[in-house]
């Protein structure tokens, strides 16, 4: 059968100066080559080794083996029988060996490669006689264009070889080929669907499918954004939840090919109106429905968008134990949904400590909206948190507005100094806390809101609930999580981090130089009670860098107003006498001197008769930081 092909291919081996004596292959490829050539051929040896396996599986025992080529005829893997294969291995038939007719002479391989066809050798059918032993059958491996790209062969013992030998390697070939053409169909199908998928993510408008059920099926980026859900997945598993006309756009879909509208969205933070266009596509094998929905945000909403609250906590700065341990139980109730109630003085950072908590919270992606309560009269309040309808008082904007509160949905509002809210407010804000509802002004539908609160202020709202300005319940609603902000005066030593923190940021901001401070003007710093905080601070290194100085006079004359407020009922001559005093104590030329809080520790010692509880008040520290500094400068005490 094979007799012709056979005869011409050893004519040709002899053209090519092989000789039936010759043992070895004339090319063997090895190291870097021959890993260029595996990973020329990676598709090919992955695909065809488990068929090879199976193949063995079928003869082990036998003393088979089996080789995989490339279309070259380069020997890519070989697996078989110990014996017979160890004797392959000594006539180097191994990975990188080349069995083409140049190379090694006649063998199926090298016939394959030629013939394109299978075939089955045996004996002296082979040129050289080191494979008289053995019988070859071999069949290629074509790629799914139908091009040579591969061989694989099965030899064993001429003795132990079937006919039906071949008929087995012609199988698992056929099985290799077609594997690779699955392989082939799933790469281009990959990239087909990355390509679509790319345009899909790319266009403009939101767009995703559903069934006639309303069971969401795919959605493209776009929708993902409009619907602001931060784990880039829809949260909703059905039209139903997102498009509160689905009832009766799924009636229009049956009698229409096309429904176009404007619609109301439920999204995850907010509702807001759309342009919507949905578009049946039947499908003829199962009368299947899918609905593809096109939606065009309205440009009205753009101008409701949240911008993200910049602070989180990685921007405050401290380094204070107490404070440090702040941050951590800021962050533990970040997740929490009962109210937060923020306490502290002037320019301690309470708006900061609300935004980072939003920032740090399950929130996150929803709105931060602050309102300062003390800023706003009382006769606008009221509109300003819940919002009105249209016409529902003279001079109401047309179409009427949304509420504070609204805006919130979703997300967290801060109430800033709480305890400056009207009584009346007090307790429509004790309904919204209760009932998680609101009512616009001049509308009896109540809203259902889902809002974070975070109150804060700087006065003692327990006094207050026993002035009678504050109610007594809803200070309990509000003081479910109580989180205190130490003044700055309590936490001197990060006096320091903050100023290099300020400074770094400010200078940058103005672009201009940091300007430094020398050790002296920071035990200023340190020392100086700072009665505005840390926001006080800020605007003292704003001023040092615009002026590029350090401001003396402002310490003087701070630090004067300290003293006469310090004891307002001492007389006047002992006030005379302080002021006196401490003017001499802060000199301008003497304020950023080494010894300076050393002496004016000694002055005020001096003033008070060694009286040590007068001189810390006076001095605006404990006492026992007081007996520290009489310590560390060795002042004697008359």
């Amino acid at each position: 059968m094979y007799q012709a092909i056979i005869r011409e291919s050893k004519e040709r081996s002899a053209k090519y100066g092989i000789t039936e004596e010759q043992v070895y292959s004339r090319k063997m490829i090895e190291n870097s080559e021959l890993q260029n050539k595996f990973s020329e051929n990676r598709d090919l040896i992955l695909t065809a080794s488990p068929y090879m396996e199976h193949l063995m599986s079928i003869v082990r025992g036998n003393n088979f083996f089996v080789l995989l080529t490339d279309k070259d005829g380069c020997i890519l893997n070989a697996i078989g029988d110990e014996k017979i294969l160890s004797e392959a291995f000594e006539l180097k038939m191994i990975a990188g060996a080349y069995m083409n007719e140049e190379c090694i002479g006649t063998n199926a391989m090298s016939i394959v490669i030629k013939s394109k066809e299978p075939v089955q050798l045996s004996g002296k059918d082979h040129f050289i006689k080191a494979y008289h032993r053995w019988t070859c059958s071999g069949a290629p491996i074509k790629d799914p264009n139908g091009n040579v790209i591969g061989a694989l062969d099965l030899t064993g013992y001429s003795d132990s070889v079937h006919p039906h030998t071949l008929g087995m390697v012609i199988a698992a070939s056929n099985a290799i080929e077609e594997m690779l053409k699955v392989k082939e169909y799933n790469r281009l199908q990959n990239m087909t669907n990355k390509h679509i998928k790319t345009i899909f993510n790319a266009m403009p408008v939101a767009i995703l499918t559903s069934d006639l059920e309303g069971r969401i099926k795919i959605y493209n980026q776009k929708a993902l954004d409009l619907f602001g859900d931060k784990y880039k997945q829809l949260a909703a598993v059905n039209v139903s939840e997102i498009i509160e006309e689905w009832g009766n756009i799924k009636e229009a879909i049956h009698s229409e090919k096309q429904v176009n509208r404007i619609i109301n969205i439920r999204a995850l933070r907010n509702n807001f109106h759309c342009q919507m266009t949905a578009s049946p596509i039947y499908n003829p094998q199962d009368d299947s429905i899918e609905i593809v929905f096109v939606l065009k945000e309205d440009q009205s909403r753009k101008s409701q968008k949240h911008e993200q609250p910049y602070y989180t906590f990685d921007k405050i700065m401290g380094n204070d134990r107490d404070f440090v341990s702040t941050i951590k139980y800021a962050k533990k109730i970040a997740n929490n949904r009962s109210t937060i109630l923020i306490l502290g003085e002037s320019g301690c950072g309470k708006e900061v400590f609300a935004q980072s908590i939003h920032n740090y919270s399950k929130r996150v992606d929803g709105p931060f909206v602050a309102l300062n309560c003390g800023a706003i009269p009382n006769q606008l309040i009221e509109s300003e948190l819940f919002g009105y309808e249209e016409g529902a008082y003279t001079g109401a904007k047309k179409g009427g507005n949304i509420g504070k509160f609204e805006q919130a949905n979703n997300g967290t509002i801060m109430l800033d100094e709480i305890g400056e809210m009207p009584l009346d407010m007090q307790t429509r804000l004790l309904r919204v806390l209760q009932e998680n509802v609101i009512t616009k002004i001049g509308s009896r539908k109540s809203i259902p809101i889902d809002v974070r609160i975070i109150a804060a202020t700087n006065k003692d709202l327990k006094k207050e609930v026993e002035m009678g300005r504050f109610r007594k319940d809803l200070f309990y609603r509000l003081n479910v999580l109580p989180l205190y902000l130490p003044p700055l005066k309590d936490r001197r030593s990060d006096i320091p981090v903050l100023y290099q923190y300020f400074m770094m940021n400010l200078s940058a901001k103005y672009g201009k130089k940091e300007f430094p401070i020398s050790d002296e003007a920071m035990t200023v710093l340190e020392n100086y009670n700072w009665p505005g905080n840390v926001r006080e601070l800020e605007n003292v290194v704003e001023l040092i860098i615009n002026s590029e100085s350090f401001p003396t006079k402002y310490f003087i004359e701070n630090i004067n107003q300290e003293v006469w407020n310090q004891q307002p009922y001492i007389n006047e001559q002992a006030a005379n006498a302080r002021l006196e005093e401490t003017l001499e104590t802060v000199d301008k030329a003497k304020l950023e001197m080494t010894y300076i809080e050393k002496e004016h520790i000694a002055r005020v010692l001096r003033l008070y008769q060694g009286n040590i509880s007068q001189a810390a008040l006076a001095l605006g520290i404990q006492r026992n930081t007081l007996y520290s500094k009489i310590n560390k400068y060795q002042i004697e005490i008359e």
